[in-house]
């Protein structure tokens, strides 16, 4: 007697009650020849109470109410045993909404059914009324079923009075039951099933374990997500050992798997899920030996390898441990399923966790495997040849790994298999018939390569006739091309169908179109296709469209309303966007038909998109004025309409779009001022409406009222003005470009507050949408949104500032572009500014500021474009670091006090003259030397003087001679002095 399972006995129990249905509902004659009269009028007037919007009640009529629908009757005694008014379409809508439910309000009159055994009311809509008390006064009751049927919040106790009860179910996932007080179930010794899924138990969540202890009848526990919180780690015996499945799921018990769990030996399933449960996946498990299903998914379990013992685990048919901590490598218990005789496994569910290491090979010997999902982890290599081996696999996710080399065509033998998932790693090599021959089953296929680089090629010829007919293809950064792959003809039941970056360069073959499909996506984007895209294709509710970055051309298509998400960007569709866009589908959420050739004016119609979130129209030739609709649209939170032609002012109404967090509206020709009413959009983090004709003065509110802003673009305007300090309060502010306006007055010193400048941002808490120009290295170059997290500016250029550049600046240490050129900026550049570690771009040109260029420059050893042109800076240019890199004197120009390399001027003792110094020197030495001439000219005059008359004086014939001699050449000597004193007269004042 091995298979004595309680599983199988709740299975015998439930068999029994729907034999006796059967028996008794072909009865049809009581000994009277028809119902009991007093449970005929009890089963009337229980009807009267209740509402039935469908007529599911409609056949309770006639004298015999055991042929009335959902009654059984005893078939010799005529008495009402059997209440079946189970919704089975709950999920359906019929009148009001309410499906095919019943409701009101249960009517004591039941009472009188005193033979009833059997109630079930389950999966309909009683309203949230109170499960009533009376319903503990059945006392025959066996079998109770009131789940999923909107009671009320508390469960009355007495129902402990059902004492003969062997199944309950109270689980209620759509309302919030709950008990105060469980010790009514301990009366209920008879019990073999309790579900009280979704009621609220945490008042009774110390005592819970203690209570359902003392059922030793209980074969099936299901309390799942009831607020438990407390997992009792021991309990002194055991009474509910025949226990069979185990369900505790969903209550966040947040700790360890407690000893005495692994005493229920006759546990086939236990269900453990969700729970934040910690520690290891120990070896203990294996002490179940009748166990076939464990659930340990979405916990905290952490450790190495899954022990080979684990593995031995032979009984074992589900094993789900995903959505955890485990590591290390799957290699040992893989082969201990291997050395099972007859493994049982088959789901192993491993996803979402950080195993490591290659498939071993010994994975073809898991014979029975049907649902192998390892899909996000870190597994690498290939996937083993032995995969071939598993006959019996139906889907198979190995998707988000860092796997590669080729698929092995053995694959192809896996006639089972209904799901592909390969998505997300690097494979290579060439993709043929051989690796789908067999697949006769495959429903899904998706093959994705992580980089876009394409390393696997698929050579598939192109007359082949798939054996399978797939519902979901998603090929991406494989090589399909460059025909449209022919072997998709007969795929008539596609409803998903994904080519993206497949290198296709061809027009979409008419045959495809042919097919009618109905689709819920289509993406065919990142190739090179052509031609025109018809509007006859058909699709599902919440659909989405993705032709982008193609070569399309004609007018945009328009389709069904079942289109939620558009994107046709990066095409050549040119004529008007339709006028009546908005009203053909009226369900899309996100637009992107950007960089495309479209002109005309945006339609009104896109006012009643009330359900819009992504509006992207930039780049097109669109003119006109913005429209003033956006007051239905509450959802909306982007917006790119740059680089157009639109005119006019910013609509007020965009004031109303109060989750609006990105906000493009540059390149065009909008004027007037920033509308006061955007104070409204505090959610926003990105502004740019650089580049048109605003005027007037930066708003505060921007700083006050726009806490989270990320970006702030106002460039080539006409505003005027202060900054405004409160800027300053942006504390997550990482680019602000606020040049090409007319600023004045000085830079707020304030601005080195912005902490936004000052640490790496995180790029999974700051999401970006969108691309932004910024003018950084000498260029304007643009930023996709997956880097602009690392892209930190501070732009002023070209304002009429004034003042010194504040020294607060350098506290902005993840800066990396600061550009203050052409502006009047004066005084020295701040000492410290070599604090700046991360600048890159730094300029300083076409300003007044004076003095040496700081040491401290020499610790930027990111900067790679730096100017300081034209400025009055002085003395020598520092040559260590990334100085030795710059070897364009253009940068210095316009600094006459400059000197040595990259300039021609030398230093003199290796220190650079200053201009105040220079023409004090050059004044200094023309002193000099009109000094010396001066002594020089007086000391040869009295020489000269006193050497000649001296000596006429005292020598007399020299003194006769003389002028015997003066008298002939006094002409000569008159000619000579004067040339003389020329000279000297020139050079005293030269």
């Amino acid at each position: 007697m091995g298979m004595k399972s309680g599983s199988l006995q709740l299975l015998f129990l439930i068999f029994f009650f729907y034999l006796q249905t059967i028996k008794l509902s072909t009865c049809y004659k009581s000994v009277n020849g028809g119902c009991i009269e007093i449970e005929k009028k009890a089963l009337l007037n229980f009807k009267q109470g209740l509402t039935d919007p469908t007529g599911r009640l409609s056949s309770w009529v006639g004298e015999n109410c055991c042929m009335w629908q959902g009654v059984s009757c005893n078939n010799k005694t005529g008495n009402v045993i059997k209440l079946k008014l189970r919704n089975s379409f709950p999920n359906s809508f019929g009148i009001n909404g309410t499906g095919q439910s019943i409701g009101g309000e249960i009517n004591p009159s039941i009472l009188d059914l005193k033979y009833l055994s059997y109630l079930d009311l389950s999966m309909n809509n009683f309203g949230g009324i109170q499960i009533p008390n009376f319903l503990g006064s059945l006392t025959n009751l066996r079998y109770l079923n009131l789940s999923g049927a909107f009671f009320g919040r508390t469960i009355p106790p007495n129902l402990g009075n059902l004492s003969s009860l062997l199944y309950l179910d109270l689980s209620s996932y759509f309302d919030d039951s709950n008990v105060n007080d469980l010790r009514w179930i301990s009366s209920l010794s008879s019990l073999k099933y309790l579900n009280l899924g979704g009621v609220d138990l945490s008042k009774a969540a110390s005592s819970w374990l203690q209570i359902i202890n003392m059922l030793p009848s209980l074969l099936e526990l299901h309390l799942p997500q009831c607020v438990l919180l407390n997992l009792p780690p021991s309990l002194p015996s055991i009474n509910f050992t025949s226990l069979s499945v185990l369900d505790l799921s969903n209550n966040g018990f947040k700790s360890t798997i407690p000893q005495w769990l692994f005493n229920l030996s006759s546990l086939t399933q236990l269900d453990l899920n969700s729970n934040n449960l910690q520690g290891e996946v120990s070896d203990a498990f294996t002490k179940l030996t009748s166990l076939q299903n464990l659930d340990l998914s979405q916990n905290s379990f952490i450790g190495g390898q899954l022990s080979r013992n684990l593995g031995k685990f032979c009984n074992l048919q589900m094993l789900e441990l995903s959505f955890n901590n485990i590591t290390g490598e799957l290699t040992e218990f893989i082969s201990g399923l291997s050395e099972c005789p007859s493994s049982s496994l088959q789901t192993l569910d491993l996803g979402y966790n950080q195993l490591t290491g290659n498939l071993p090979n010994t994975l073809g010997y898991v014979k029975k495997l049907q649902y192998l999902i390892l899909w996000n982890n870190m597994f690498q290599g290939p996937i083993p040849n032995s995969i071939g081996n598993l006959s019996s696999l139906e889907e198979l996710y190995l998707s988000n790994n860092q796997m590669m080399g080729s698929i092995p065509q053995n694959l192809g033998q896996l006639s089972s298999l209904v799901v592909l998932e390969l998505s997300d790693n690097s494979w290579e090599g060439v993709g043929t018939e051989a690796h789908f021959a067999n697949l006769s089953n495959l429903r899904e296929i998706s093959i994705y390569n992580r980089s876009p680089n394409i390393s696997m090629i698929f050579n598939i010829s192109s007359d082949w006739i798939p054996p399978f007919k797939l519902t979901f293809i998603k090929i991406r950064s494989c090589q399909l091309g460059p025909k449209f792959p022919t072997w998709l003809r007969n795929q008539s039941e596609l409803n998903t169908l994904v080519l993206v970056n497949a290198r296709i360069s061809d027009t979409i073959p008419d045959w495809l179109w042919k097919l009618d499909l109905q689709l819920s996506e289509l993406d065919l984007s990142d190739n090179n296709l052509s031609g025109h895209v018809p509007n006859s294709l058909r699709f599902n509710v919440f659909s989405g469209v993705d032709l982008s970055t193609n070569n399309f051309e004609g007018p945009l298509p328009l389709w069904s309303s079942n289109v939620s998400t558009l994107y046709l960007h990066n095409n050549l569709f040119s004529g008007p966007i339709p006028l009546d866009i908005g009203e053909v589908m009226p369900h899309l959420t996100d637009i992107d038909i950007s960089s495309n050739s479209l002109n005309g004016s945006i339609p009104m119609s896109i006012g009643k998109l009330n359900a819009i979130t992504t509006l992207a129209i930039s780049n097109n030739q669109l003119s006109g004025e913005i429209p003033d609709f956006w007051i239905n649209m509450p959802d909306l939170y982007f917006i790119d309409v740059s680089n157009n032609s639109l005119s006019g002012i910013i609509p007020i109404s965009m004031g109303s779009l109060k989750f609006l967090k990105f906000l493009y509206l540059s390149k065009n020709n909008l004027s007037g001022e920033l509308q006061s009413a955007l104070q409204n959009c505090t959610a926003m983090e990105t502004i740019d409406i650089g580049d048109n004709q605003i005027s007037g003065y930066i708003p505060s509110w921007i700083g006050e009222r726009m806490p989270s802003l990320l970006i702030l673009r106002l460039r080539n305007n006409s505003f005027t003005g202060n900054m405004p300090s409160q800027i300053c309060s942006l504390s997550t502010l990482h680019i602000l470009d606020l040049s090409q306006n007319n600023l004045s007055g000085i830079i707020p010193p304030c601005l080195g507050n912005l902490s936004g400048m000052k640490s790496v941002l995180n790029m999974n808490t700051e999401q970006y949408e969108g691309s932004l120009q910024v003018v950084a290295k000498g260029s304007i170059m643009e930023y996709k949104d997956t880097i602009l997290y690392l892209v930190n500016v501070l732009d002023l250029s070209s304002n009429d500032l004034s003042g010194n550049i504040p020294e607060e600046l350098t506290s902005l240490f993840q800066l990396v572009t600061l550009n203050l050129s052409m502006n009047q900026l004066t005084g020295r550049i701040p000492e410290n500014i070599g604090n700046m570690e991360q600048l890159e771009t730094l300029d300083l040109s076409k300003n007044k500021l004076l003095g040496p260029i700081p040491p401290s420059m020499a610790s930027l050893t990111f900067l790679n474009y730096l100017n300081l042109s034209y400025n009055n800076l002085s003395g020598k240019i520092p040559t260590s670091n990334q100085f030795q890199t710059f070897n364009d004197p253009s940068i210095y120009e316009g600094n006459l006090a400059l000197c040595g390399l990259p300039l021609l001027t030398k230093c003199i003792d290796n220190v650079g003259p200053t201009p105040t110094e220079t023409k004090e020197a050059a004044n200094d030495e023309d002193k000099f030397e009109m000094l010396w001439l001066s002594i020089s000219i007086g000391l040869g005059f009295f020489t000269g003087f006193w050497g000649v008359c001296g000596t006429l004086i005292i020598k007399k014939h020299w003194r006769d001679a003389y002028f015997h001699f003066l008298g002939k050449s006094k002409d000569w000597i008159i000619v000579f002095v004067s040339r003389h004193a020329y000279r000297m007269t020139n050079k005293l004042y030269m």
